[in-house]
């Protein structure tokens, strides 16, 4: 049942910054926090080389690179996003194939909660909010559909057949993804689930075999996603059928990237990225890494941008495979369990330091960094000229992408390890402890 609450939430302006989420019960060690005050990271880096064409101004290259990205990877897009769905919808993880991370809808400056949800044992990732609805998959073993508007339930499905809310069921880790019929999400005995998005009725189930902790992200007729149990699938969406599967060697965490015609993968405990074509399963190529990749990478352009478990921020030409830069604190390397979010200039990204970072794109040098009192797994939105994020010290941040400067913040009073999502006008966040819930914010009527 949906707890309506009226409060007022007024901007906050503040010295520095944090975000983002990614999936924590995962296979790989944790790490111990840091106890010391945030400090600013001294970033090595390496520009990308020069063209040997005449040079451009700064402005040119950034507008010829933007240019370039989105006609490469409009295809793609086009092919993943629901013909129902409006443009501000969130309809997976990240948002896109790219796993981007960014929002295309406006939020108020202003964010009032509008609604709170009951959610037992909490949630650890990202709902999708599609045509007025929010889905969610949560650890008691339920996904639900609920009026963006209200809170109120629309459906809920367990991952078992007993109605019987103390009988055991196997909790869903994984965030949603929404297509034009199916609600998609994997869950912790490693089935995916495809249910009416409509209904709340089951359509198919796939096992495999070990938890589904990453996303689905679609391409066309299919769904591609990983599991513990060291593969990565492709299913016709239609029937849940396999199209291929193709041998990870390793937990797979992130939710899949696509590319062109490919996607990336890697075990959370191999330094290696497989670059494998999406329509044959077949691996194209293999990228090696220094440290594990334990979130979801982004990809703009040729580029993708990842953190590790040694604490190292990543720029990587996936046909060129080399590093092009690298951002790290040498003082402070905790764990990345953050995807980051990537715009022109910038990619922001969350860490266990417990700050955020936003470093410079095409250089690797810190633009600035922004302080919480806890780790960051949640992994950051950016919306307008703003990025969303939480932290486990039990606050939502926004923070102005341009500098860094915290505009807004809400204290849930519990632990957030879950993303964001941002869609139609709302922000929605749920939390990870016992007695979780999932939030709503808007703006007030």
């Amino acid at each position: 049942m949906a707890v309506f609450k009226h409060l007022t939430l007024f901007p906050l302006l503040a010295l520095v910054m944090s975000a983002s989420l990614i999936l924590s019960h995962v296979g790989c060690a944790d790490q111990q926090e840091s106890n010391a005050s945030p400090t600013a990271v001294e970033t090595p880096a390496t520009e990308t080389p020069a063209d040997s064409e005449p040079p451009e101004t700064d402005e040119q290259t950034s507008e010829t690179e933007a240019s370039s990205v989105e006609s490469q990877q409009a295809e793609v897009v086009d092919s993943a996003i629901s013909s129902d769905d409006t443009p501000e919808s969130w309809t997976s993880f990240r948002n896109s194939p790219q796993q981007l991370g960014v929002a295309h809808t406006t939020l108020p400056d202003n964010l009032e909660l509008l609604w709170e949800y009951e959610a037992p044992d909490g949630l650890l990732s990202s709902p999708a909010i599609v045509d007025g609805r929010v889905y969610v998959g949560i650890l008691h073993g339920d996904l639900l559909c609920l009026d963006l508007e209200t809170g109120e339930r629309v459906w809920s499905y367990r991952t078992i057949e007993s109605d019987d809310p103390d009988e055991f069921a196997p909790g869903f880790q994984a965030p949603m993804t929404v297509t034009d019929e199916l609600a998609l999400c994997g869950d912790e005995d490693g089935v995916l689930h495809a249910v009416d998005r409509e209904s709340g009725k089951k359509r198919w189930t796939f096992p495999t075999d070990g938890e589904v902790v990453g996303g689905v992200t679609v391409v066309g007729e299919r769904g591609i996603f990983g599991s513990h149990g060291g593969k990565l699938f492709s299913l016709n969406l239609a029937d849940g059928t396999a199209a291929w599967e193709f041998e990870t060697r390793g937990p797979v965490n992130a939710s899949p990237t696509i590319g062109e015609s490919f996607t990336f993968v890697t075990g959370c405990d191999q330094p290696i990225m497989r670059v494998v074509d999406i329509e044959s399963g077949e691996q194209h190529s293999e990228i090696p890494l220094e440290g594990l990749l334990i979130a979801t990478p982004a990809l703009m352009g040729d580029m993708l941008y990842f953190g590790t478990d040694q604490g190292a921020v990543f720029a990587i030409d996936w046909k060129a495979k080399q590093p092009v830069w690298t951002y790290a604190d040498a003082d402070r390397p905790f764990e990345i369990r953050s995807s980051p979010a990537v715009v022109d200039d910038l990619v922001i990204i969350g860490s266990r330091d417990k700050r955020l970072h936003a470093i410079n794109r095409q250089t690797g040098e810190e633009a600035w960094t922004f302080a919480t009192r806890a780790g960051i797994d949640s992994s950051p939105v950016v919306c307008g000229d703003r990025v969303y994020f939480g932290s486990r010290d039990k606050n939502v941040y926004g923070l102005t992408i341009a500098d860094g400067k915290e505009v807004w913040k809400h204290n849930i009073r519990q632990s957030i390890t879950a993303s964001p999502a941002i869609g139609e006008g709302h922000l929605v966040i749920g939390t990870d402890e016992s007695d979780g819930k999932i939030l709503c914010f808007g703006a007030a009527e």
